[in-house]
């Protein structure tokens, strides 16, 4: 899979459009997660949804990605749960040379996303905390495309 970004401050997002599907093993079980990404008011930010199947519960993510007042590009996250959290766009080129991340300051110290491409179809999401010896990766995934008529 190529990354090919669009144009403007955002456009480095557009590989991202679609909706994306995984499944796989967690420490809870079995899960399901999909992901969508799209433009939202008239362009100007990019709306996440994110949707977690566990056995016992679901898990929601509502999530703006835009152009804060001092002109850098940040995210605002507010999940089911109550909690909520926002970072800005980081360097995260150790990952892939084409990653695409965020690094924020929660509430147990500072934690990153990445996106960056699969070779041959789709693309990987993880989240890791920074630690005194680097980063901790937790959390890593593998999204693949949903045909939007062979959506459940």
């Amino acid at each position: 899979m190529r990354w090919h970004k669009g144009r403007g401050r955002l456009g480095l997002f557009d590989p991202l459009f679609g909706i994306w599907r995984t499944e796989a093993n967690s420490e809870r079980g079995q899960f399901k997660c999909e992901r969508e990404f799209k433009k939202t008011l008239s362009g100007t930010y990019i709306q996440l949804t994110a949707h977690w199947e566990f056995a016992d519960k679901s898990y929601d993510e509502l999530a703006m990605i835009g152009v804060n007042s001092e002109k850098e590009i940040c995210f605002w996250s507010f999940t089911s749960d109550g909690r909520q959290s926002n970072g800005k766009l980081a360097d995260v080129t150790d990952v892939h040379p084409e990653a695409i991340g965020f690094q924020a300051k929660m509430p147990a110290g500072t934690a990153r996303m990445v996106y960056w491409p699969d070779e041959d179809k789709g693309f990987y999401w993880m989240v890791e905390s920074k630690t005194k010896k680097g980063w901790n990766r937790f959390v890593e995934h593998h999204y693949l495309p949903v045909n939007k008529a062979k959506r459940a």
